[in-house]
């Protein structure tokens, strides 16, 4: 077993403690406390926070850096990102169609833990200059434990949350999105990853260097448009497999609670499995919970914190409900989740034992010519066998992995990794599949409706979200340093995060589970930490919140006199300077 099946089966054990069923459950019911506690806040960030987006309340002279809906791309441009488009394919590849559901149920409940966490954040951010505050729940518990005599227990707290949000800063904030863009580069243009890699590094580095500001102007800018041009994209093709549109979500919902029978390149799912890969999955893709974005909306100029936290209260709605079940549907409508194989072998290799009692791989032998186009030395495929009962899918198939290569006579022969079975496994068929991982499964499933759309859009998509996503997460980490370490610490860090860009794409993560276990570890850590300073503190971010909603139902709450252009004003954040 090489070290990369060593080391991600190692991560998968980390994963699977940080995603025991107990904690995702306790997940899903601090969204329902907080739901009902708010008296259904998602229904004030749908209303209330679109008049706020709108800078009918923004004032220049409050505390902060940016507007409302500065913050707001700031914090999206973290969210709606490859998460997107590869999470979702993620999702659908390994979970199946039931996944989108419990998604679904995360971005609903997301809505109400974003509403509290940002809320919290605003409370207690530091604004000794007040036009460059910091916040985050490293600084919530610091000050909230001081205030109860706990100052030593709150800092040290605090940096704990930091030490877990620079470690998803690394995995989910830049790594995952640096190697989804390489992977979809190399696959279309045949450009190798890793020049994709220096590229996007120069980039974010253009921009992180400029500051909270410069991120803000360029989310801002950034956001909306990318986000337009995929769901039209997106629109186009659900208009054109309109008519399976509603099979599809009677599909997604009995998914959600029945088994999910193997179905060509998907082996199967059960129900629990699709609970978890979908929380998983929508969890990475929203960062509901995990204390993030609130970093983000502290930036926002306003003295008053709840209605920044109505504003974050609609990123799981934009994130979750509206763009991740566009992808998702996409792929479900074109069939690529449950393909037939790309290649198929007249006489399959045979399975023989490796390294000992209890491993297996497949022989190596030429590769079977691919029915469409032609296989790439370096590209990934699989098999599956048929072997011990296999917990996730419910039944008795494995995906085993392998990968093009060339040998020394200049033929192509494919290389397979080692799997672990208590007795010699079985192919299913003979049928050899292409692994499309994470943005690259998406853009294969629109070249089925529009031969060259997935190409060319989800591309151009997969390197705007993956920008605009690291340079949000850059500004993430670099607050974790400057709570632990000051401000002198940040110029090494950046240089460091631009580096870790570059690294990802090297080629070191190789199949969906690696991404999916790596991308997933960030995240899982920082919720560990975030929940409890939630629900600890929960209570304060509820008062504040029922004592605005009063003012506002009063009718008193005054708005800007001088109510805003938001082309002209709110976009570019002139409202605010």
């Amino acid at each position: 077993m090489g070290f990369m099946d060593t080391f991600s089966a190692f991560i998968g054990s980390v994963n699977d403690f940080l995603y025991q069923d107990a904690f995702l459950f306790l997940l899903l019911g601090t969204g329902v406390l907080f739901t009902i506690w708010s008296g259904f806040g998602q229904y004030r960030a749908l209303t209330h926070g679109t008049a706020v987006l709108r800078g009918l309340y923004d004032d220049k002279n409050d505390p902060g850096a940016i507007n409302h809906f500065q913050a707001l791309s700031a914090a999206l441009s973290a969210t709606v990102g490859l998460g997107n488009i590869g999470g979702v394919a993620l999702a659908v590849a390994l979970g199946g169609p039931g996944a989108v559901f419990w998604m679904w149920m995360v971005g609903i409940l997301g809505m109400a833990i974003k509403l509290t966490e940002v809320t919290l954040s605003m409370i207690y951010r530091n604004t000794d200059d007040a036009g460059n505050p910091h916040g985050g729940p490293m600084w919530v518990v610091s000050k909230a434990a001081a205030e109860m005599g706990y100052a030593g227990l709150g800092k040290a707290i605090g940096w704990l949350f930091c030490i877990t949000l620079l470690i998803y800063t690394v995995t989910g904030g830049a790594m995952f999105q640096a190697w989804n863009v390489g992977d979809i580069t190399q696959e279309y243009f045949h450009i190798p990853s890793w020049v994709a890699g220096i590229v996007l590094a120069i980039i974010v580095w253009m921009v992180i260097i400029g500051g909270i500001k410069r991120i803000g102007h360029v989310a801002g800018a950034l956001v909306p448009g990318m986000v337009v041009l995929y769901l039209l994209g997106g629109l186009a093709v659900l208009i054109s497999n309109y008519e399976v549109i509603p099979a599809m979500l009677k599909l997604i919902v009995v998914s959600a609670f029945n088994p999910q029978e193997a179905s060509g390149a998907f082996i199967g799912g059960t129900m629990g499995y699709a609970i978890m890969i979908g929380m998983k999955r929508a969890l990475f893709s929203s960062e509901a919970g995990a204390g993030s974005s609130p970093i983000a909306h502290s930036a926002a100029k306003t003295d008053e914190p709840v209605r920044e936290g109505v504003v974050g209260g609609l990123e799981p709605f934009i994130d979750t409900i509206v763009v991740c079940t566009f992808t998702a549907l996409v792929i479900l409508s074109s069939g690529i989740w449950e393909r037939s194989g790309e290649a198929f072998y007249d006489e399959p290799p045979r399975v023989v034992p490796v390294e000992g009692i209890g491993y297996f791989s497949l022989e190596t032998k030429a590769a079977p010519q691919r029915l469409e186009g032609s296989w790439r030395e370096g590209e990934n495929v699989f098999m599956i066998v048929r072997g011990d009962h296999n917990k996730d899918s419910g039944n008795k198939l494995h995906r085993i992995d392998g990968q093009v290569m060339v040998d020394a006579e200049g033929n192509q022969v494919i290389d397979w990794s080692i799997i672990e079975m208590s007795a010699p496994p079985t192919l299913q068929d003979n049928g050899v599949y292409a692994t499309y991982p994470g943005a690259t499964l998406t853009a294969k499933a629109f070249d089925s409706a529009f031969p060259g759309l997935g190409k060319w859009l989800v591309t151009l998509a997969a390197w705007l979200f993956a920008v605009s996503t690291m340079i949000s997460w850059s500004y993430y980490g670099e607050q974790g340093i400057v709570y632990m370490f000051g401000e002198r610490a940040v110029k090494p860090y950046k240089y460091l995060f631009c580096i870790l860009v570059f690294v990802a794409t090297l080629g070191f993560i190789k199949t969906p589970t690696d991404l999916d276990n790596f991308s997933s570890l960030g995240v899982g850590v920082m919720l560990w930490v975030n929940v409890p300073i939630m629900l600890f503190f929960g209570h304060k971010a509820m008062k504040a919140y029922k004592a605005y909603i009063a003012e506002l139902k009063s009718g008193k709450m005054e708005r800007n006199p001088k109510a805003p252009s938001f082309f002209k004003d709110v976009l570019t954040g002139r409202d605010v300077e």
